[in-house]
């Protein structure tokens, strides 16, 4: 089993990071399209369609999210000397936070929105530099 897995890792790599780029496009150009094409599939398989403004969907991902999150902050405790957790950690907020900022400023000016740019970007920026601190300790070892 080893070998098989390790010759089609980075092709499964491949496939399931086109597959979630595809998914969030998705989710952002039509957020109420993912649910539509879920209910039109639901009465035929059996299952009750979902109300359209359900928020329960998109708060299962919204927690997801935090769970990941939360991983790579605990991973950083954890072991504080492998700068990809930071890494990863500052792309997450960045990502968040100009999303936030594009949604503030294009559709709707909710305060939480703007909140969550700022807080975001700021821990973007801690996680950034934590990253670059890592770096910059590894390179003079």
């Amino acid at each position: 089993m080893g070998p098989f897995i390790i010759r089609i890792y980075k092709p499964l790599s491949l496939a399931m990071a086109v597959v979630f780029a595809a998914v969030g496009v998705l989710f952002l150009l039509t957020p109420g399209g993912v649910v539509e094409f879920f209910n039109r599939l639901s009465g035929p398989t059996g299952f009750r369609p979902s109300p359209s403004g359900e928020p329960d969907f998109y708060l299962t991902l919204a927690v997801a999210y935090m769970a990941v999150v939360t991983f790579l902050a605990w991973s950083m405790f954890r072991r504080p000397g492998d700068a990809s957790f930071p890494m990863v950690l500052a792309l997450a907020k960045f990502s968040s936070s100009v999303l936030s900022l594009v949604f503030f400023l294009w559709r709707s000016p909710y305060l939480m929105y703007v909140t969550n740019a700022v807080v975001d970007g700021f821990l973007a920026v801690v996680a950034l530099l934590c990253f670059l601190a890592l770096k910059l300790h590894a390179q003079r070892r």
